[in-house]
């Protein structure tokens, strides 16, 4: 990423040829210049919302950073609207902006407020590492990318080109740990996905000349052991049996040699727990156990995540766990559930078509062709849930590097080409 992100800096130089001498009309060219103009105020605006926590937790926090963003589209004329969540979901809520119309294709446009790093997180403020990198933290998860939609629509206002469009920013308030039920959590969301047309998501970029026109989907997983409680000395007898935790330990050899295989199938065993007793905490996603040396352990249980990339994949993922969980060891008790999470965002042919027109922009602006980016290597997403209503792009948003750790950065030197990249495909698309 180093590497690439060097090879970037240099193409910068070589991408500031004249507007002039490529495919761009003077309408678009208005854009650029308004683009250019505000990039400044757009550094600013990114720095003044990372430095204000908004871990999913955090529920003022990711108000305090919607507020911000609400004011900044008020200020461009669009209608904001804050929808707070149930208090028991323990999540802030999300921002909506739209404006209203029938012109071109119809656009949503999808961020979250919301970052990885809670109010007792360590990493908490915007600091620049050399005149083009700062450490932020959400910076490139996905503030970046929020002000990317931003200052792209921004641009478009400017200059009176977004009279009777329909487009809606949406900016959800717990992608990284989504409120459950997820039919309250999502349901706005989906609601404005159904009287859109296109959906453009602008999490982190996997690289400047990379979209993603594919996620995989994501599903949680429980396996729950009985075994039969005795000493020790007895166990593999007749009547005592193997215990929980060789029949646990059995339950995911299998998944690792019986599932394990297909093209973007991936499942990981997150927590595991055994022994006597044990006792484990959804919410914080801590356990205890207790148990001896000299006892058959009683019960265990593994808590864990599986990515696919289409629901057929999940269902015979799942049709598989569910056969290895059933043949059990000698006096010992098993059963598997799943949890629904994130849908896949399948890569359709309409994906690859909406793929093709960025890459023509980004050609057009002297940026270079555009491809799709490697679903295996892209976690879940919020685009993910409208996948089934629209056509879908992602991976739209800022370049950085470490997203999720203490030494995530955003590359500040790329935010102006890639907000040009998004206003000219969104007018175009408002256009069609």
């Amino acid at each position: 990423m180093k590497l690439q992100q060097s090879l970037w800096l240099l193409l910068l130089t070589l991408f500031s040829l004249p507007i002039s001498a490529q495919k761009i009309s003077k309408k678009e060219k208005k854009i650029l210049q308004s683009i250019e103009a505000n990039n400044e105020e757009a550094i600013e605006f990114l720095k003044k919302v990372v430095n204000i926590n908004s871990g999913t937790l955090n529920a003022a926090g990711v108000k305090e950073v919607g507020m911000e963003f609400k004011a900044a589209y008020d200020a461009i004329n669009f209608k904001t609207t804050w929808i707070d969540m149930p208090a028991e979901m323990n999540r802030a809520g999300h921002l909506f902006a739209e404006t209203s119309g029938n012109k071109g294709k119809k656009i949503l446009l999808i961020g979250h407020l919301d970052t990885v790093f809670e109010k007792d997180s360590p990493f908490q403020k915007f600091e620049m590492v050399n005149d083009s990198i700062a450490h932020a933290p959400g910076g490139n998860d996905m503030k970046g990318g929020d002000v990317i939609m931003l200052y792209a629509l921004k641009a478009l206002y400017e200059n009176g080109l977004l009279d009777d469009a329909q487009i809606i920013a949406a900016y959800t308030g717990d992608e990284e740990s989504s409120g459950k039920p997820l039919s309250i959590s999502r349901k706005d969301l989906i609601e404005a996905a159904k009287r859109s047309d296109i959906a453009l998501g602008f999490e982190n970029s996997s690289g400047f000349n990379y979209a993603t026109v594919a996620r995989r989907g994501a599903s949680g997983w429980m396996v729950e052991v009985e075994g039969k409680r005795a000493h020790s000395s007895g166990i593999f007898r007749e009547e005592v049996g193997a215990g929980a935790i060789f029949e646990m330990s059995r339950i995911l050899s299998e998944f690792y040699t019986n599932v394990k295989g297909e093209e973007y199938l991936t499942f990981n065993p997150g927590v595991l727990l055994g022994g006597t007793f044990v006792d484990f905490d959804e919410t914080t996603s801590k356990g205890n156990a207790f148990g001896k040396s000299n006892v058959v352990a009683q019960t265990s249980m593994v808590r864990g995540g599986l990515r696919f990339i289409s629901e057929e994949q999940k269902e015979s993922a799942r049709e598989k766990m569910r056969e290895v969980v059933k043949n059990n060891l000698p006096h010992t008790s098993a059963k598997i559930s799943f949890t629904d999470s994130y849908p896949a965002m399948e890569p359709t042919e309409g994906n690859h078509q909406l793929l093709e027109q960025l890459s023509q922009v980004s050609v057009d602006l002297g940026y270079g062709k555009v491809e799709g980016f490697d679903p295996g290597k892209r976690g879940a997403a919020d685009v993910s849930f409208v996948a089934e209503y629209v056509d879908c792009l992602d991976g739209l948003g800022t370049m950085g590097e470490h997203a999720h750790t203490p030494q995530e950065t955003v590359n500040l030197n790329t935010v102006e080409a890639l907000t040009k990249r998004t206003a000219i495909l969104i007018y175009r698309l408002i256009n069609q």
